[in-house]
């Protein structure tokens, strides 16, 4: 008695393995194969295009707080932010000192500022987020597909053995593997980013409140050199101690 695979033509036997499953796969899922390729390869790109985004803002910030860290009044701080138009610090410092107005009112412009900039670091990093967590349900959906289609060969052919069924099996446990190859990176690559540019963040809010001091007209105080504080500390006449 023959095998019903060894009668198989060569043709249907090469497209048995993993590749010619997904590009000879039936209409819907193809078409959700191919979705989830397409989304796969985006994650790099925006991946990709983010991290570099977020190098050159972080490398234009450090500057900018650096000389930022030197000035001791609004005139000051204001010509650094005008010498890093890139850097979200000195944006915030700009929208600060727009407006004349008591330290509360500078505070409250500065954090409107501070959204705006956390929102714009978080740019792109929705895309990621979606296709981390519909990536699955969309290879899902193929998967579904790919058993249906499973069960409706089964009664057409008024038989269920591999030949019938193998096919349509394949398309299904493709498709999730093609969604899951999407979904994974898309997750890890986004918290990775997400977390940079919340460290950002984290930063400029703490050192904001040093920026509104300044534009509200206050002289930061010099720090003392360690050396003078050795020095008066020495010079520190000791107490006597009372009978």
């Amino acid at each position: 008695m023959t095998n019903p695979l060894d009668s198989a033509s060569p043709a249907a036997a090469n497209a048995l393995d993993p590749i010619g499953i997904l590009l000879h796969a039936s209409g819907p899922v193809l078409f959700v194969n191919w979705a989830l390729i397409g989304m796969a390869g985006g994650v790099w790109l925006l991946a990709i295009l983010k991290a570099l985004q977020l190098s050159r803002i972080a490398s234009a910030e450090k500057a900018f707080e650096l000389e930022a860290e030197q000035a001791q009044s609004p005139e000051q701080l204001c010509a650094v932010a005008r010498r890093f138009p890139d850097a979200p610090g000195a944006r915030i410092v700009s929208e600060m000192v727009k407006r004349d107005g008591d330290r509360d009112v500078i505070e409250a412009l500065g954090k409107q500022a501070l959204v705006k900039e956390e929102q714009r670091l978080g740019s792109l990093l929705g895309m990621l987020s979606t296709i981390g967590s519909a990536g699955p349900f969309i290879g899902l959906f193929g998967t579904v597909w790919g058993i249906l289609d499973a069960f409706l060969r089964i009664g057409r052919e008024k038989s269920a053995s591999l030949p019938v069924v193998a096919p349509a099996i394949g398309e299904a446990l493709i498709s999730t593997a093609v969604g899951l190859f999407a979904a994974i990176p898309a997750v890890i690559l986004f918290n990775a980013l997400a977390k940079r540019a919340d460290d950002m963040v984290a930063r400029m809010t703490a050192v904001s409140e040093t920026w509104v001091l300044i534009a509200a007209g206050r002289q930061m105080p010099r720090p003392v050199p360690e050396k003078r504080k050795e020095r008066a500390a020495v010079r520190t006449p000791i107490p006597a101690l009372s009978a």
